[in-house]
């Protein structure tokens, strides 16, 4: 599977920090970044840009915010050579909230939207690019999107500037018939522009339907450390760059990172592969009344969520 267009994106902080508020200390955060550096990865999501009226930093850590500040307290002292992403909300984020790329060590920003916030995401989108990011649209819960609203989106997304689209499986819903069908339809729609794929892992899916999307021409592949992420999780990196057969990528620092890093935060937060996440994906519904099971202290009575979602009454 080696192709020189494909790049790895790790979400591991971003993605992950949905599940314990961005508390990841700065031990944490560096090792991450120092592992994924060796490991030959493209980009590191650091977390989100956010705007200081949405978020309390009483409640969530730093990197609901990416301050510039925080971010060179993990990288100062090293040579960079891993590129660096955050995300922003449509809703959370002001333009002014983004500072120009000259004074920012982020090198992209990727707006995250639902299809009806595509004019607004297109917008911040090309504001970014103006600001001398690199940009993306990360396009959500498609698969509660209908084909007409799609194609009209995908329309409005192909006259843009915004170069990188990203198809995102949110619920953890789809198979990789679904992601074959969906990867044509993106290229088709939007020519001239590379197309990404986020996956989550309701299903046991997530690896499977990365590796469909890289066959159906898919180059920016999202992952993290050991799937961690919100509910269910992602596509474990590892998983990824052991398939990937490029010789510049090495797993070992990821495994070391994982021991370390990972594995201590996985007795204090729950994520991967639950039913009652297997619920949400298979219902394509959002994992969050998943998420406040998993929280409560009726986290094992299965049979009463399960009833409980597939209750008609």
């Amino acid at each position: 599977m080696f192709r020189p267009e494909i790049k790895v994106i790790d979400c591991t902080v971003r993605d992950g920090g949905l599940m314990n508020k961005w508390q990841f200390d700065g031990k944490f955060v560096r090792q991450v970044y120092d592992a994924l550096t060796e490991a030959g990865v493209d980009y590191m999501e650091i977390g989100y840009i956010s705007s200081e009226s949405a978020f309390s930093r009483d409640e969530v850590g730093p990197w609901r915010f990416c301050a510039e500040d925080d971010i060179q307290e993990i990288i100062s002292g090293t040579e960079k050579k891993i590129k660096l992403s955050a995300m922003a909300d449509i809703g959370r984020v002001d333009h002014d909230d983004i500072p120009p790329s000259s004074e920012s060590s982020l090198d992209m920003i990727r707006v995250a939207c639902y299809v009806h916030q595509i004019d607004t995401a297109i917008d911040l989108a090309h504001h970014c690019l103006d600001k001398g990011y690199e940009a993306t649209i990360n396009l959500m819960a498609v698969s509660t999107v209908g084909l007409r609203e799609l194609e009209e989106g995908l329309d409005d997304l192909a006259k843009s500037r915004v170069p990188v689209i990203y198809l995102v499986d949110s619920f953890g819903a789809f198979y990789s018939e679904d992601i074959e069908t969906l990867a044509k339809k993106y290229m088709e729609s939007l020519p001239g522009k590379t197309i990404g794929i986020h996956s989550h892992n309701n299903q046991q899916l997530a690896f499977a339907n990365t590796i469909s999307a890289i066959i159906s021409g898919i180059n920016y592949l999202d992952a993290t450390l050991y799937g961690i992420g919100r509910g269910a999780g992602n596509c474990p990196l590892e998983l990824l760059i052991s398939f990937l057969k490029n010789p510049k990528f090495k797993v070992r620092p990821l495994v070391k990172a994982i021991e370390e890093q990972i594995l201590p935060w996985e007795k204090k937060i729950s994520w991967g592969y639950y039913v009652p996440y297997m619920i949400t994906g298979t219902m394509n519904q959002h994992p969050r009344t998943a998420m406040a099971h998993m929280e409560s202290k009726n986290r094992d009575q299965l049979i009463e969520y399960y009833d409980q979602m597939t209750s008609t009454t």
